[in-house]
């Protein structure tokens, strides 16, 4: 019996031996060194091993016929073949660099990012709002970056050369017609939308993706946040008004809404400015947004409202009498959006955005009556068929509807839809070398004419911590509603820009240094021949121009303990022939050098965090009539020195204190001058000032929230 049991158990270990196959190699990288602790398996078995240091395998398997074989290892693309296993011995296997790596090249060539999710990020969110002098506004602290010019009057964001129209922002990707306050000349206007509800900015100075049209030079991207961390709510009191803002969290959604009240009046009793206000200007704003999380996806409803007014008297060196200017401003702006994964590896993004922008101004005894209505229809599917390969594509469609009506004139305006599609593609040819490469195809119904616009940029990283990035982009942008209210008398044409683009980067240890040199060149810009554009001006698409530079950027939060602090430089050279300009000219809104020093340095002992932001720049360009050559002055250099104080009372306490313009100097952005010489022959000419030598703010800033530790910090 005994012999029998040792016969049969002989038997089936002998055809268990015989059964079992043996898989064997040797795993390299791409230069062709070993790669030891890769594991290397049979897919769907329990079969496998580990690369030893010399980087080679061997185990057996059960397992017969073809089978799928499984390489990984954490910095290198997983590695699948199909293998027949019992012939399967001595192979090598090269495993290829993972492009997803945290290290891995990132396109960067003239867009800046901030946000958690940034990859290399040059501000972080709470820097957006607690840089001095920017006094909430998200635009103030954006030109404190290189590529942007200061241009105090207005307010607005101008970039590399373009005017403050060029710029295009967008609200999750949905574009915002109408993003910044109403003003009038030589008053300078804020950005509507307050950083309460926003986690991350991309602002691009240039080459900017296809996914974004209708921008000459830059676009600016505003992301709201996916999921707040809790319920709470903010207080704040303020010198100019008070604000009030809740967040409410539920198991799938969440609700974050905010509301301000700003009246200047007060402000203006105890600190006088340099206007002649009949009433100083009032506003009431609000924001919400509403997140619902569903199991593939998140849903967004953005709804901002602003109503302001006020009434000042201005002054003209052409008039004996100052003209009164009365505006009311009623905005509304409506943004919903859904991103979401689909089947086979695809994301979808879709959303819809209206628009609605009123003004009711009386100028003197006459009425200028605008309204702009518009709407952006969005659609983008994606999918990463690899990690080297990533597509996109969507579809755009604006619509905008623009009446005005002045005094007894007949209304003017224009209706215009445009749509695009839009293709792009992410390709990873190693960790190191990297591409975007994309096409935009837009139509526009009222200018009747079609554009095919070309973006392409790489990157290729030279060192662990450094890369080159080159872009080149081709851009058209409908022109401006100054002109084009009167297409009913004239048939404008897109203008356009292409821009050329090489960036050097470095980012190590909290620094970051930035390089970037740009070529742009303009075409198809409007020209007129009044005084200025009227509807009986002579208009032709005939103006062209260019605008080239250097931008630096240097950040440092390393260093010295406790202080952050970031350093940046722009030169540019600029000339354009457009509006009535008799030859290529400098635009005044731009000076050829600008600096900008932001420093924050908290104070344990203190509980505080105190800032300095400087500004400067060279004189700006304007014309003198008094001179027989155009645009040949220039207006003395800008300096402001800004500075801020946030005290925490308590955690969630904070009272905060900031000035501009600490030393008082007196900036002139430029000169208006008389239509007409006087009787000695001379024009005539008033300076163009700040509206305030200096202007103080003062906040009580109180947090409620579940934790007792958040506070609003990271809004001022």
């Amino acid at each position: 019996m005994k012999t029998i049991f040792f016969t049969i158990t002989l038997y089936f270990f002998t055809n268990f031996i015989l059964s079992q196959n043996i898989i064997s190699g040797n795993v390299i990288d791409n230069k062709g060194k070993p790669v030891a602790g890769a594991n290397i398996y049979i897919d769907g078995t329990y079969d496998g091993t580990s690369s030893n240091e010399q980087g080679t395998f061997s185990f057996t398997t059960s397992s017969t016929g073809n089978q799928t074989l499984v390489v990984s290892f954490l910095i290198f693309e997983t590695f699948t073949a199909l293998i027949d296993v019992a012939n399967y011995k001595n192979q090598t296997i090269k495993l290829r660099e993972s492009v997803t790596a945290l290290d891995a090249v990132v396109v960067t060539a003239g867009t800046m990012e901030s946000g958690d999710k940034a990859r290399v990020s040059v501000l972080k969110p709470l820097d957006i709002v607690t840089t001095a002098g920017s006094a909430g506004n998200i635009i103030a602290a954006l030109q404190t970056l290189p590529g942007t010019n200061n241009v105090g009057e207005d307010g607005r964001l101008f970039v590399r050369g373009g005017e403050a129209d060029e710029t295009q922002t967008f609200v999750d990707g949905i574009r915002v017609a109408q993003p910044y306050g109403a003003s009038t000349n030589n008053l300078p206007t804020r950005g509507r939308f307050s950083p309460f509800l926003f986690s991350g900015i991309s602002f691009s100075t240039g080459g900017y993706s296809a996914e974004y049209g209708e921008a000459l030079s830059s676009v600016l991207l505003l992301n709201t946040q996916d999921e707040p961390d809790q319920n709470k709510t903010d207080i704040s009191l303020m010198t100019v008004g008070l604000g009030v803002g809740h967040t409410q969290k539920w198991k799938k959604s969440s609700l974050s809404v905010n509301t301000a009240y700003i009246d200047l009046a007060p402000y203006q009793v105890a600190i006088p400015q340099n206007v002649d206000w009949n009433r100083p200007f009032q506003s009431m704003s609000g924001e919400s947004v509403y997140r619902y999380n569903f199991n593939n996806g998140i849903f967004k409803l953005y709804a901002a409202f602003d109503a302001s007014r006020f009434d000042l008297n201005q002054e003209s060196v052409n008039t004996v009498d100052k003209t009164r200017v009365n505006l009311n401003n009623n905005n509304l702006y409506v943004n919903s959006s859904y991103k979401g994964n689909l089947w086979g590896n695809w994301q979808i993004t879709t959303g819809a955005s209206f628009g609605l922008g009123q003004n009711k101004i009386e100028i003197d005894s006459n009425n200028l009556n605008n309204t702009e209505n518009a709407a952006h229809l969005k659609f983008k599917l994606r999918k990463n068929f690899s990690d080297r390969f990533k597509l996109s594509f969507g579809a755009d469609y604006f619509v905008t509807q623009f009446d005005e009506k002045y005094a007894d004139f007949n209304k003017i305006g224009y209706d215009s839809n445009i749509a695009a599609i839009y293709s792009e593609a992410d390709i990873f040819f190693s960790k190191k070398l990297a591409a975007k490469v994309g096409l935009r195809l837009s139509n526009n119904d009222l200018l009747d004419e079609t554009a095919l616009s070309p973006r392409i940029s790489m990157a290729y990283k030279v060192a662990k911590n450094s890369q080159f990035s080159v872009a080149y982009g081709e851009f058209s942008q409908l022109p401006n509603a100054t002109y084009l209210k009167f297409s009913q008398f004239y048939r404008f044409e897109s203008e356009k820009a292409a821009h050329y683009i090489l960036n050097f980067q470095y980012n190590k240890n909290k620094k970051t240094f930035r390089a970037e040199g740009y070529y742009k060149e303009y075409n198809n810009l409007v020209k007129y021949d009044t005084e200025s554009a009227v509807f009986d001006s002579n208009y032709s698409n005939k103006g062209a121009g260019f605008a080239k530079g250097i931008d630096l950027f240097w950040r440092d939060g390393y260093t010295i303990k406790n202080l952050e602090y970031w350093l940046s430089y722009s030169y540019i050279d600029t000339e354009r022939d457009y509006k009535n300009f008799p030859k290529q000219a400098t635009p005044s809104f731009v000076a050829d050098h600008t600096i900008s020093f932001v420093t924050k340095y908290w104070i344990s002992d203190w509980k505080s965090q105190i800032g300095f932001t400087h500004n400067f720049s060279t004189g700006r360009p304007y014309n003198n009539p008094n001179e027989t050559e155009f645009m040949n002055s220039k207006t003395k250099s800008f300096n402001n020195l800004s500075f801020n104080w946030a005290y925490l009372l308590t955690q969630q306490k904070i009272l905060y204190f900031s000035v501009s313009n600490v030393l008082g100097t007196q900036n002139v952005f430029g000169y208006e001058y008389a239509q007409s010489p006087d009787v000695n022959g001379v024009y005539n000419r008033r300076e163009i000032i700040p509206t305030a030598d200096r202007f103080f703010f003062l906040g009580f800033f109180w947090t409620i929230s579940d934790n007792k530790k958040d506070n609003q910090l990271k809004n001022l």
